[in-house]
């Protein structure tokens, strides 16, 4: 086995694709094929499925992925120790979000200590977030619910009630409080399956014998908010995450409140990273006491 092989099986796996790899690493698309072709044979394994154009990793292809992510990430945590002041001047920091409404203060904050930094946000739900960090597809995840796993490093952002909403034209628009039950006999507008607010309202609706029926289900916060706002039904959304929207009017849901904790993640072995750590270090000074 050799780390050049290694490397080649790596990026087809994350690119998808022989000449993806083969134009990351600046080689032919034939020095990769015969790299991989190589690993195969000295372990008398197929790594990946090829179906015309198609590349799929086989289940022995994904187990070893696991392993190069660890690896090569390794790798990055070392470069970046051995060069952290490069790394802190012109380095790109990857975060996913369930909102990015939590992070706007602390990126403020960050981007003016550390202006060559890139940093990238991109939306998603809980499974999202977390089937990211796995993957090594980012490096910080913002989610709506502290993990119990013990793999991540956790900073708590703040916790706020879930509340209703309405469009301001919507007959119940005048209402500052009311019971699950009498809002549930409105259309409703859910998020995704796999979204932690719709989770908690759903156990919430569980426990006070309400049906929620969603008569419209949407992928993404914003997705809820845009439809609410055209008066096609009420949405649910912690308190922290309403924000200020002239459209919309906020519903106090009259039951014992179901909070949602947002927290700043990472995996517990990315944790030391120069990057990670800087973005921790800024937003548990932003932390309120």
């Amino acid at each position: 086995m050799r780390y050049v092989q290694l490397r080649a099986f790596h990026y087809v796996a994350i690119t998808g694709g022989f000449s993806r790899a083969a134009e990351a690493l600046f080689l032919t698309q034939p020095a990769i094929s015969d790299q991989v072709r190589k690993l195969e044979e000295e372990y008398e394994v197929l790594l990946f499925n090829r179906h015309k154009k198609q590349v799929t990793l086989t289940r022995p292809g994904e187990r070893l992925l696991e392993i190069t992510h660890r690896m090569f990430d390794t790798e990055q945590q070392a470069h970046d120790l051995l060069s952290e002041s490069r790394a802190l001047r012109a380095g790109t920091l990857r975060i996913v979000a369930d909102a990015a409404h939590h992070l706007l203060h602390i990126m403020a904050t960050f981007r003016q200590k550390y202006p060559g930094v890139q940093v990238t946000v991109r939306s998603g739900n809980t499974d999202t977030v977390i089937a990211s960090l796995f993957a090594y597809e980012a490096e910080i995840g913002v989610l709506g619910e502290i993990p119990e796993a013990r793999d991540f490093e956790v900073l708590k952002l703040n916790s706020s009630p879930i509340i209703a909403f309405v469009a301001n034209t919507h007959p119940l628009a005048g209402e500052r409080k009311l019971p699950l039950g009498d809002l549930a006999k409105h259309p409703l507008v859910l998020r995704e399956r796999g979204s932690k607010t719709r989770f908690k309202l759903e156990n919430l609706a569980a426990e006070l014998h309400v049906e929620l029926k969603p008569s419209i289900e949407a992928e993404g916060r914003e997705a809820v908010r845009e439809i609410v706002a055209s008066g096609a039904g009420i949405g649910f959304v912690s308190r922290a995450e309403f924000g200020s929207d002239a459209r919309l009017h906020p519903i106090e849901i009259d039951a014992p409140p179901v909070l949602m904790d947002e927290a700043l993640i990472c995996l517990g072995e990315r944790a030391s990273g120069k990057l990670v750590k800087a973005f921790f270090d800024v937003a548990r000074n932003l932390a309120p006491d």
